[in-house]
C-alpha cells in the first residue's frame, strides 16, 4: 500500500504594485470617509450653538444621502473607464465640495447642500477602490486585502473624531474643514499619478456566464445587499451618536472624541483579522453569519449598560464599535467575487447604495428615537436588526474565479 502525499496549496505571490494600489485605495477612501463623517461629529458644536438635534441629524445625514444618489453611477463609470479616472477625478470634485462647505459655514441650508455634494463626489472612492483590490489581489488573499481596504472607513472616522470636534469647539466649523480640503487635494494628485487599472480580460473574449447580469442568475447578490442594509444600522448608530451618548454620560467632548476615534481604530484592525479568517475558512458567508449574531449581542449589552448605568461604558463602546464594523469587508468581498470583473463596479455601487440609504436614515431616525425614548430603548431596537439578517445570509459563497 502506497501512502498518499498530503496535498499542499501555494498562496499566489502578491506584487509590490498590488500593495501600492491597495495603499492608495485605502488613503483615498479614508479621505472620502473623513468628509462624510465630519458633519456627524459637528453635532455637539451645532447643538451648543442652538441647532435642534433633529436638524443637526439631518445635516449629518446629508453626505450619506448624497452618496446614495451617485454610488451606482460611479460604479458604472468605473466599469466603463477604470479606477484611476474615477478615484482621482472624484477626489478633485470632493475637494471643491468641501471648499463650498467651508464658504457656507454660516448658512445651514447652503451648508447642507455642500455636505450633500461632498457625499455625491466622495462616493467615487467607495465605488472604485474596492474594485482595485479585487482586480490586483488573488482570491486566496482578497479577504486580507479587502480587510485592509475596509480599514479606510474606521480610519477616516478616527481621523474625523480626533480633529473635527476639537477644531470646531476651538475655532468653529470652518477650522474643522481645513484638513479634509487639504487631504482630498493631495490624494487627488497622488492617485492620478500612482493608480493603475488592474489587468482584465477583454469583454469579447470572456465567457457569457462572466459577462451576463449576475442579478438575473440567482438571488445571491440581493440577499447580501439586504443583509448589509440591516447590519449597517448598528454601525452608523454608534459612529453618529456614540459621541453624543458619551457626552450625555458626562464625558467632555474632546475626551469622547478621542474614545470614538480609538474605537474606530480598533474596529479597523478587527476588519483585517476577520478578512484573514475568511481567507483561511475559504468562505465569506460563514463568518458573516457569526458577525451578525455578535452585533446583536453587543448592541443589547449597550442597551443594558445605558439602562443600568453600569461602569465601563468606554470599554463596551469600543467592543460594540469593533464588532458592528466587522461585516463590511466580508460582504464587500463576497459581492465583488459574485459579480465578476464586468459587473463589480455596479454591484459594489448597489451594495453601498443600500447601506447608505439605511445609514442616511440613522441620523434623523435614531435621533428622533433617542429624543423620544432614550438611548437604552434605541440600542435595544437596533439590536433586533442583525437577528433579522441571519436567515438572509446565503448558505454558500459564489465566485467567478
Amino acid at each position: 500500500m502506497t501512502a498518499t502525499a498530503p496535498r499542499t496549496t501555494t498562496t499566489p505571490p502578491i506584487s509590490g504594485r498590488a500593495w501600492t494600489m491597495l495603499a492608495l485605495g485605502v488613503a483615498a477612501q479614508a479621505a472620502g470617509t473623513l468628509v462624510v463623517s465630519a458633519p456627524a461629529l459637528l453635532i455637539p458644536y451645532m447643538q451648543a450653538h442652538g441647532t435642534p438635534l433633529t436638524l443637526a441629524g439631518l445635516l449629518a445625514a446629508a453626505p450619506t444621502f448624497g452618496m446614495v444618489l451617485t454610488l451606482i453611477a460611479w460604479g458604472a463609470i468605473t466599469d466603463r473607464f477604470g479606477e484611476r479616472v474615477v478615484i482621482a477625478g472624484g477626489l478633485v470634485l470632493t475637494t471643491l465640495a468641501v471648499v463650498g462647505a467651508w464658504a457656507a459655514a454660516g448658512n445651514p441650508v447652503l451648508l447642507g447642500l455642500a455636505f450633500l455634494a461632498g457625499g455625491m463626489t466622495s462616493a467615487s472612492t467607495n465605488a472604485a477602490s474596492g474594485r482595485v483590490v479585487v482586480g490586483w489581489f488573488p482570491k486566496e488573499r482578497r479577504g486580507l486585502a479587502m480587510g485592509i481596504r475596509q480599514m479606510s472607513q474606521p480610519l477616516g472616522v478616527t481621523l474625523a473624531a480626533v480633529t473635527v470636534p476639537q477644531l470646531a469647539e476651538a475655532d468653529g466649523i470652518r477650522a474643522s474643514l481645513v484638513l479634509p480640503i487639504v487631504l482630498c487635494a493631495v490624494l487627488a494628485v497622488l492617485c492620478a499619478i500612482g493608480i493603475q487599472n488592474p489587468p482584465r480580460p477583454a469583454r469579447s473574449a470572456a465567457p457569457t456566464a462572466v459577462t451576463a447580469n449576475p442579478y438575473r442568475a440567482n438571488g445571491f447578490l440581493w440577499r447580501i445587499h439586504a443583509v448589509s442594509i440591516l447590519l449597517v444600522v448598528p454601525q452608523f448608530t454608534l459612529s453618529t451618536y456614540g459621541l453624543v451618548w458619551l457626552v450625555g454620560l458626562g464625558w467632555s467632548t474632546p475626551a469622547a472624541g478621542l474614545l470614538v476615534g480609538a474605537s474606530q481604530f480598533v474596529g479597523a484592525i478587527g476588519r483585517i483579522l476577520v478578512g484573514v479568517w475568511s481567507d483561511r475558512a475559504g468562505s465569506r458567508v460563514g463568518p458573516l453569519r457569526i458577525v451578525a449574531v455578535s452585533a446583536a449581542v453587543v448592541m443589547a449589552v449597550l442597551a443594558v449598560v445605558d439602562a443600568t448605568h453600569l461602569a465601563g461604558a468606554a470599554v463596551f463602546l469600543v467592543l460594540a464599535t469593533s464588532v458592528t464594523v466587522a461585516d463590511n469587508g466580508l460582504a464587500y468581498t463576497s459581492v465583488a467575487e459574485a459579480a465578476g470583473p464586468f459587473w463589480s463596479g455596479r454591484a459594489l455601487g448597489a451594495q453601498n447604495t443600500g447601506q447608505f440609504i439605511a445609514a442616511s436614515a440613522v441620523g434623523p431616525g435614531i435621533g428622533a428615537l433617542v429624543g423620544a425614548l432614550g438611548f437604552a430603548v434605541s440600542f435595544g431596537v437596533v439590536a433586533v436588526l442583525p437577528l433579522l439578517a441571519l436567515p438572509l445570509v446565503p448558505r454558500r459563497d459564489r465566485s467567478h474565479d
